[in-house]
């Protein structure tokens, strides 16, 4: 067989180019001035002094207008509102001369019962042959859907901005009512000690959360004094409680047995007891007496977790006092606590301090800063007294910058110096 078989029946192809000519005749249905008047957008021709020469319906519908109260009795700029006729004569028009056209311009025009719309207007001049402007053709886009978006995208926006500054205010509110209760955490200030000089310093990390750092130091009744300083585990509100808590314990249990290792299994029990069938919560703490004598403070404390306490001595050396193998106050029922003794003398300090300040990175490679260098930094210092020590230490938190992320609280207790004598004092002796 010479024929191909898979021919299309006759008549097939002419059913199958029918299609495309029935789509075209449709295109064709509607004649370009239908097209003209009926389009979406409007349209109007302006003489070049901006009389309308001629205007589609689409347009007239929306102004509201009759044809022929419009086409040769009026200028385009009739049919804008004030603020268009000003921006159309500074900006509009100007651009167009120059340009001969002009797109995407918003404008509002205004109807025939006084209402406005907002309309993106693209105008081109039409030339002659030879060049010479003979009328503008303009084309007026309906913005109102786009105006409604953008004044929704304006309101959202301002609502955004005062939400925002709203919560800045409320953020600034929090802080403060952080800050009081930060302060009523701590004493406000430390107590006049009969021959003793005592300062303290307070860094907080973060404004927005309370932190779990606390010190003290309060009378015992004749010329004892005791003192402590500790770091609840956590932060915010339940750490601020239980720092509340562990504050009024160690007093009231310090007052009824001053012993250090007493005072601390007291606190130890009272957290135990209150938290471990909860979230546990615990701290680490110092607690000691100070007991003056005639040249010198004896010094009896005793740690439970705590970073051992530091001794800056009046020839320019310090030490640690160490404490080792107490243990965290709260995690078990029964703890052990260490408790050691020494004196300070004329020109001696006695820091304590809690983790923030060891724990702080430095450097480039973000170390540890270490209590190695803690005791050297002290020993560098002139043993002028707590105030002294407490001025350095705050200048070298404040050092540390971001490296600095937990709160940190010191305590110096030390005993004064006696002033250098004088030369004529120096002539008498």
């Amino acid at each position: 067989m010479t024929g191909r078989t898979d021919q299309a029946p006759e008549g097939a192809q002419d059913q199958g180019a029918a299609a495309p000519n029935v789509a075209f005749t449709a295109l064709l249905e509607d004649s370009a001035e239908d097209l003209y008047e009926e389009a979406p957008c409007g349209y109007l021709s302006t003489l070049m002094d901006g009389t309308i020469a001629k205007i589609n319906t689409t347009l007239l519908e929306w102004l509201g207008l009759a044809r022929e109260d419009v086409a040769g009795r009026m200028r385009f700029t009739d049919l804008l509102t004030v603020g268009g006729k000003l921006y159309h004569e500074t900006h509009f028009a100007p651009l167009l001369q120059m340009n001969g056209e002009v797109g995407g311009i918003a404008l509002d025009i205004k109807t025939a019962d006084g209402q406005r719309i907002p309309v993106l207007v693209t105008s081109k001049v039409k030339t002659s042959h030879d060049g010479q402007p003979m009328l503008v053709r303009t084309t007026v886009f309906d913005a109102r859907d786009r105006r409604a978006y953008e004044t929704e995208l304006l309101r959202a926006r301002q609502a955004a901005e005062e939400a925002r500054r709203q919560a800045e205010a409320d953020r600034e509110r929090l802080q403060e009512a952080l800050a009081v209760l930060q302060r009523s955490l701590l004493p406000a200030e430390l107590p006049t000690v009969p021959g003793l000089e005592a300062s303290s310093y307070y860094h907080t990390a973060s404004p927005d959360l309370l932190g779990g750092d606390f010190y003290d130091l309060f009378p015992l009744g004749g010329d004892r004094w005791a003192f402590f300083l500790g770091d609840v585990c956590g932060k915010g509100p339940r750490a601020a409680a239980v720092t509340s808590l562990t504050r009024y314990t160690l007093r009231a249990a310090a007052l009824h047995d001053p012993d250090p290792v007493a005072v601390l299994t007291t606190l130890n029990t009272v957290l135990h007891e209150r938290y471990h069938s909860v979230a546990p919560r615990y701290c680490t703490a110092v607690f000691g007496v100070l007991h003056p004598g005639n040249d010198h403070v004896s010094v009896h404390l005793a740690a439970g977790g705590h970073p051992s306490a530091l001794i800056q001595r009046a020839d320019n050396t310090a030490h640690y006092l160490p404490t080792p193998g107490g243990m965290l106050i709260g995690v078990l029922p029964q703890a052990r606590f260490t408790s050691a003794r020494t004196r300070l003398f004329p020109g001696d300090t006695l820091l304590l301090y809690t983790d923030g300040l060891t724990e702080a990175r430095t450097g480039s490679e973000r170390e540890l800063y270490g209590e190695d260098a803690l005791r050297a930094f002290a020993a560098e210092q002139p043993a002028t007294g707590p105030r002294s020590l407490i001025t350095a230490l705050s200048g070298l938190l404040a050092g540390f910058g971001d490296g600095l992320d937990d709160d940190t609280a010191l305590l110096a207790l030390g005993v004064p110096a006696p002033p250098p004598a004088s030369p004529v004092e120096d002539l008498k002796s």
